[in-house]
């Protein structure tokens, strides 16, 4: 069975350094997991006391992987990256101690849910800024505010938005200076303290040493560049982040010499992707290799063979196809034989997806 290796130490190093890059320049930060969905083997591994230490909160987009957070560490701050359905105001108020929020009717069920539990619950309000995704309109914003502060089992801890996810707006200087102009124009009016302005992200981390970012932007949401070392705008490495924290291992399970081009009338029937040919491929074979995983586990762009000189020639939902040229090394010996594993890196969405497979296995190296 292919699997898929994580380097626990690796990960859990990023996040103890970004928790030291974010308390020098005076930022509070949350942990995102949503890239592991809620798997409790992971969150186990990585999550202990001394990598959480510094940490203001964990969050996820998916309350099952909430609960998983809660059962690790009952103690454990969480907050809820998305704005809750208001059928499940009751499991949010359980299972996330924060939540983004973009709707005045959800933040009622949400305070009538808290009044239930005897519990506050504490949220982010986010503003609309261009990427057209959850936000409330910024003409929108002041009345909006003054209808929640009035609410007695809601905490409005803050003001934030998201930016980068949808269509890729950039968050720029001045879009993030809007945020932090509408904190203090909400404190000013109703002489409220919000402490957190939180949008920052893994994309924004580059701007923080050029001074790019307001001052009194202090809250990041981060998770790809704890998770894989990057900043996705670019997805450049960011400082001294480890970027090989996950390999994609696949058997070879079957190993032939074949022609390149298919022969037949090429139906509607293939469900896969498949590579294009050339002319000459026609008069050609080459040595394919069979691999043991599929569509259903990852889609082949998002994973990169280690070995360059492989070439993707088409996948399944169960199977993928690799054209090895001649497979043989310089001195003439084999380079692949039934067996083999090859050897991928995944990105960002293949590890989620080979993260909700059953069919792939789990390695914590």
């Amino acid at each position: 069975m292919a699997k898929l290796v994580i380097q626990t130490d690796k990960i859990k190093n990023n996040i103890k350094y970004l928790s030291d890059y974010f308390d020098q320049h005076g930022i509070e930060w949350s942990l995102i997991t949503k890239v592991f969905s809620g798997d409790k083997e992971f969150l186990e591994h990585i999550l202990t006391e001394d990598v959480i230490e510094k940490i203001n909160s964990v969050g996820d987009s998916r309350l099952t992987s909430l609960k998983n957070l809660k059962a690790v560490n009952p103690n454990m701050r969480t907050i809820y990256i998305k704005p809750p359905a208001a059928i499940y105001a009751d499991d949010v108020v359980r299972y996330a101690d924060i939540s983004l929020n973009s709707s005045f009717t959800t933040i009622k069920a949400l305070n009538e849910a808290a009044k239930r539990a005897n519990k506050t619950h504490k949220v982010i309000i986010m503003v609309e800024l261009g990427e057209l995704r959850e936000g409330v309109n910024r003409e929108d914003i002041i009345a909006f505010y003054q209808k929640v502060f009035n609410m007695s089992n809601i905490e409005v801890i803050g003001i934030g938005s998201n930016l980068g996810c949808m269509y890729g707006i950039e968050p720029t200087y001045d879009k993030l200076l809007q945020l932090t102009l509408y904190k203090e124009l909400i404190s000013a009016k109703f002489n409220k303290n919000l402490p957190l302005i939180s949008g920052g992200s893994s994309i924004t981390l580059p701007m923080i040493e050029r001074e790019m970012i307001p001052k009194d932007l202090n809250h990041f949401r981060v998770g790809e560049a704890a998770f894989f070392g990057v900043s996705p705008l670019k997805n450049e490495p960011f400082k001294e982040l480890s970027t090989d924290t996950f390999e994609f291992h696949a058997n070879i399970i079957e190993l032939e010499e074949k022609k390149i081009v298919p022969e037949g009338v090429i139906s509607d029937a293939n469900i896969g992707h498949t590579a294009e040919f050339d002319e000459e491929d026609f008069r050609s074979t080459s040595v394919k290799a069979i691999l043991d995983f599929g569509l259903l586990d990852v889609d082949e762009a998002n994973i990169e063979a280690l070995d360059e000189s492989l070439n993707f020639v088409g996948i399944t939902s169960d199977m993928l196809v690799v054209d090895l040229g001649t497979n043989t090394n310089p001195d003439g010996t084999d380079k692949y034989k039934i067996g083999d594993s090859i050897k991928f890196k995944p990105n960002y969405m293949a590890v989620a997806r080979l993260l909700n497979s059953k069919f792939i296995d789990k390695e914590f190296a």
